[in-house]
C-alpha cells in the first residue's frame, strides 16, 4: 500500500502562541498535503477531505522542531478513501543554542487522526483506483 511521507520544518512564523508553541491545526494542515498526495497517486486527482472522526494531539510542538507528517489509504470505496496520518517529531533544536540541533533517536509521536477524502467519480483518472498492495 502506498504510503505519503513530508518532512519539513516548523518555522518561527509557524508559531502561535508563547513560547514558540504551534497551534495542532497546523498538523492537520500537513495531514491535508499527505492526503492530497495519497489521492494523486491512487486517483489521478486531488479530490476534496470530507471528514476528520478521529484526531489526537500527543505532545507539543514549538518553532524549529522538524516534523514528518505519514499517511496511508487504508479502505477503498466507489468515491471515499479513508485514511490513517500520523505525525512525529524527528528533530528538536537544542537548548540554549541559537542554531544547533539534535536528531531524535526515537521520533516523538505528536498527533495522529484518521478521516475521509473522496475522488468524485467523474475525476478519478483510473478504474479502479491505482493501488500498489
Amino acid at each position: 500500500m502506498y504510503t505519503s511521507k513530508i518532512r519539513l520544518r516548523i518555522s518561527s512564523g509557524d508559531a502561535h502562541y508563547g513560547g514558540g508553541l504551534v497551534d495542532g491545526a497546523h498538523m492537520l494542515k500537513l495531514f491535508g498535503d499527505v492526503a492530497t498526495e495519497l489521492l494523486i497517486y491512487s486517483d489521478g486527482d486531488e479530490g476534496l477531505f470530507v471528514a476528520y472522526d478521529m484526531i489526537e494531539f500527543l505532545t507539543p510542538v514549538f518553532a524549529g522542531d522538524y516534523i514528518e507528517a505519514t499517511g496511508v489509504i487504508t479502505h477503498y470505496s466507489k468515491t471515499s478513501r479513508k485514511m490513517q496520518f500520523e505525525a512525529k517529531k524527528v528533530i528538536s533544536p537544542l537548548q540554549g543554542s541559537d542554531s544547533a540541533a539534535e536528531i531524535l533517536s526515537e521520533p516523538i509521536l505528536v498527533c495522529r487522526a484518521r478521516g475521509t477524502c473522496m475522488v468524485p467519480k467523474e475525476k478519478q483518472r483510473y478504474d479502479p483506483p491505482r493501488r500498489s498492495d
